[in-house]
C-alpha cells in the first residue's frame, strides 16, 4: 500500500460532503489533505460520524471501498481526545487482522494519518522473531495491530495484556472464520474489558458471521458498501476455456503482450505458485511467488519489487486477495478458478483500485466449469468468453452445458485424456475452503500442525 494515499473508491463514487464537513481534529484533517484528498468515500461518510460518538459499528465492505480509512481516522480522533498514557504492556486499541499482510497495511495507515498526533502505534505478527515487537509493547502502546496467533503467543508469555482496551476492531471476520481462526477470536474476545468500543467488519454475512457479530456489538450501526456480490464496473472480464495440461502455455502466451504490465496470477495451491512462477522464470518473464510458506521477509521483498516495478508479474495464493493494496495493477489472471465464488470477487478486486481501469482473466478448465456458473450467479451476469486465444477448447467451454458423464466423453474425443476431469473434481470440491490442505495456501483451514501468522 502506498503509505500517503487514503484507500478510495472512484471518484464516480465519492459524495458532495468534504473532510472537513466530519468533524475530524485539526492534525487529522492535515494528513488527509496532504494526502491529495478532500472528500469521503461513501463508507467513509456513512461510517465516522457514528465512530467519533462511540457508538458500535457493524460494517459490510469489501476492499478497495476506503474502508481502512473509514475506521483509522475516528479511532485516531476519539484516543486524541480522550488522551490518556496506556500502561506498561496495555493497549488502548487493538485491530486484529487474518493475514500479516493486511495487518502490516493497516499498520502504515495509522502511521501516516496520524503523523501529527503523539500517539504510539505497534503491529505484531507470526513468521519473524518477536524481539522488536516485545519490546514495543513494553511502554504501552495506543494501537495495536495484530494476527491472532502472534497475539496469542505474546500475552499467553504476559508480554501482553487487554484488561484496559477501549476499541476493538475485527477486521476482516469472514476470511478469519474460512481460515479457522473462530476459536482464537473467541479466546481474544473473552479477555476484554466489558466495557468497550466495538468495530466488526466483513466483506460477506453468512449466518456464523451474523451470530459472532451479535456477541460483540451493543445498539450497532450497520454499513453496507459495495455488496460482494458486485464487481468493479470498471474491471473487463472474461474466461478463457483451457484444457488443464496447456494452461502454462496460455499464461506464457499472454503475458507476450507488454500490455500486461503489473499482473497476479492466482492459484490454489502454495505449490501451484511456486511452479508457475519457476516456468515464468525459465521463460524469461520476471515474476516471484507469495504464500504462507514463504518467510515474513521474502513476502514483504516480494510485495515491495512488485509494487516498485522490479517484478512484472506476482503468483499468488489467496492470502493476498484482501491483503494487497497496490495501485495500477493492470491485469488478474485466474490461473485456477476459485472453488468459493466470494473469493473470485476478492482476487479481481486487486485492479481497477483508485479509479483505475483494469482486466481480470480466468483461465477455466473442465474440472472448473461448475466454479465459472457459481460465480456467473454470485455477479448476477455471464464471464464473456475468449475465444480468439491459440488454446481455446470448444470441448471445456460445451462440457458446461452437459451431465458430467458426457462432458467427459466430449472431451475425451476432443482432446484426448488430458483436459479431462480429475478424480474427486467438478462441483463436489467447490465448498471446500480455498486452498485447502497440508501444501494450500492460507485460504485453507488452520489445523493442528500449520503454523499461526
Amino acid at each position: 500500500m502506498n503509505p500517503n494515499k487514503l484507500e478510495n473508491a472512484p471518484e464516480t463514487t465519492t459524495t458532495s460532503i468534504k473532510f472537513s464537513d466530519l468533524h475530524l481534529l485539526e492534525p487529522l484533517q492535515k494528513a488527509v489533505e496532504e494526502s491529495g484528498y478532500s472528500k469521503p468515500t461513501p463508507i467513509q461518510e456513512a461510517a465516522i460520524p457514528p465512530l467519533i460518538e462511540g457508538r458500535d459499528l457493524l460494517g459490510c465492505a469489501q476492499t478497495g471501498t476506503g474502508k481502512t480509512a473509514a475506521f483509522v481516522l475516528p479511532i485516531l480522533h476519539r484516543l486524541a481526545t480522550y488522551n490518556r498514557r496506556a500502561d506498561q504492556r496495555q493497549t488502548r486499541c487493538l485491530i486484529l487482522t487474518p493475514t500479516r499482510e493486511l495487518a502490516i497495511q493497516i499498520y502504515e495507515s495509522f502511521k501516516t494519518y496520524g503523523k501529527y498526533l503523539k500517539l504510539r502505534h505497534a503491529v505484531i505478527y507470526g513468521g519473524v522473531g518477536q524481539g522488536l515487537q516485545v519490546k514495543a509493547l513494553a511502554g504501552g502502546v495506543d494501537v495495536l495491530v495484530a494476527t491472532p496467533g502472534r497475539l496469542l503467543d505474546l500475552i499467553d508469555q504476559k508480554y501482553l495484556s487487554l484488561r484496559t482496551l477501549d476499541v476493538f476492531v475485527l477486521e476482516e471476520s469472514d476470511r478469519m472464520l474460512d481460515m479457522g481462526f473462530i476459536h482464537d477470536i473467541r479466546k481474544v474476545i473473552a479477555m476484554l474489558p466489558a466495557r468497550r468500543h466495538n468495530l466488526f467488519f466483513s466483506a460477506t454475512m453468512p449466518p456464523d458471521i451474523r451470530r459472532l457479530a451479535d456477541t460483540m456489538l451493543t445498539n450497532p450501526v450497520t454499513v453496507e458498501v459495495t455488496p460482494v456480490s458486485s464487481t468493479a464496473e470498471l474491471i473487463q472480464q472474461s474466461v478463457m476455456y483451457v484444457d488443464r495440461n496447456r494452461k502454462k502455455d496460455l499464461l506464457r502466451h499472454v503475458l507476450q503482450d507488454k500490455a500486461f504490465n503489473r499482473v497476479i496470477v492466482f492459484t490454489r495451491t502454495k505449490r501451484g505458485a511456486n511452479q508457475v512462477s519457476e516456468v515464468l522464470a525459465k521463460n524469461g518473464i520476471n515474476s516471484e511467488a507469495i504464500h504462507g510458506n514463504k518467510s515474513q521477509g521474502a513476502r514483504q521483498r516480494a510485495l515491495q519489487n512488485f509494487r516498485e516495478g522490479r517484478t512484472r508479474v506476482l503468483v499468488a495464493t489467496d492470502i493476498a486477495a484482501r491483503g494487497i493494496d497496490i495501485d495500477e495493477i493492470s491485469h488478474v489472471i485466474n490461473f485456477e478458478v476459485p472453488n468459493i465464488a466470494e473469493s473470485y470477487v476478492h482476487r479481481i478486486g486487486r485492479t481497477a483500485r483508485a479509479g483505475a481501469k483494469g482486466i481480470a482473466i480466468s483461465f477455466c478448465d473442465a474440472e472448473e466449469r461448475s466454479f465459472i456458473k457459481d460465480i456467473e450467479k454470485l455477479i448476477g451476469k455471464p464471464i464473456p468468453v475468449d475465444r480468439e486465444h491459440p488454446c481455446h477448447s470448444n470441448a471445456v467451454e460445451n462440457s458446461r452445458l452437459m451431465s458430467p458423464g458426457k462432458a467427459k466423453a466430449a472431451i475425451e474425443r476432443g482432446h484426448g485424456h488430458g483436459g479431462g476431469p480429475r478424480r474427486g473434481g467438478g462441483r463436489n470440491q467447490r465448498r471446500r475452503p480455498s486452498g485447502g490442505g497440508p501444501s494450500s495456501g492460507s485460504g485453507g483451514r488452520r489445523n493442528a500442525s500449520s503454523p499461526r501468522p
